[in-house]
């Protein structure tokens, strides 16, 4: 299976025998050679990423392109969503604390404890600016671990206090009501919703029929997946 977005392309190929998994993955190379080369474009072998995601400790063999071997990674970027190789997120969720951390450092004059600034307006960016950060991709990581989910709700917690100046015996359940603030686990609930709920509805029958077979599950514990990404 072939999806591209942009100058990013991605490459999918799985099978219960890793063998065959990568022999299907160079099946599917082969062909997008043919395609480069029709089209007279050039791929960078060294940008793009070989990856397998699995339980099993096994990897699939070494794939090519254009007669170089892909490097094969624990951990891909695509569409600025963190891959890693047991679909965990926790490389994705610590990226994007990191980012979060750096972005309230500029911040925090104007939403820190001592800013004059209304309560309100201190919510409006919070909800424009920081939140926007993590919640992106959340119907995709949402399958994470809570004890990787509790790392943005850490987060949450203390840009709430900081917001309103809260002392420490104010419980965050109360912060997050007063505020009307959801918590990370439950904008999880929310966003997969209705993001469920178009793809149930989309106009393409295959969508729909994709999500009666596979059911919620983070992975197949004995199906290895082989992606390639990041073709430019």
């Amino acid at each position: 299976m072939t999806e591209t977005y942009a100058d990013d392309t991605e490459i999918l190929a799985s099978h219960h025998n890793h063998i065959t998994a990568s022999t299907n993955l160079q099946h599917n190379l082969n062909q997008f050679e043919k395609w480069l080369r029709r089209w007279r474009i050039k791929a960078n072998e060294n940008k793009s990423t070989h990856i397998t995601f699995s339980l099993k400790r096994e990897t699939c063999p070494a794939v090519t392109l254009n007669g170089q071997y892909i490097p094969q990674r624990e951990t891909a970027k695509y569409l600025a969503i963190h891959l890693d190789r047991r679909l965990t997120w926790q490389k994705h969720i610590c990226t994007k604390r990191k980012q979060l951390r750096l972005q309230l450092h500029r911040m925090y004059w104007i939403i820190g404890r001592k800013s004059k600034l209304s309560l309100e307006n201190k919510l409006l960016i919070y909800k424009t600016i920081l939140k926007p950060i993590w919640t992106y991709g959340i119907p995709v990581w949402g399958t994470a671990s809570n004890s990787n989910v509790e790392i943005l709700q850490r987060f949450q917690n203390k840009v709430l206090r900081s917001i309103v100046n809260a002392p420490w015996y104010v419980p965050n359940t109360i912060l997050h009501t007063d505020l009307q603030i959801p918590t990370v686990k439950a904008e999880i609930t929310n966003f997969s919703t209705k993001y469920r709920k178009k793809l149930i509805t989309h106009p393409n029958e295959l969508i729909p029929a994709i999500l009666e077979k596979e059911g919620l599950r983070r992975l197949k514990r004995f199906k290895l997946t082989e992606l390639t990404s990041r073709f430019s």
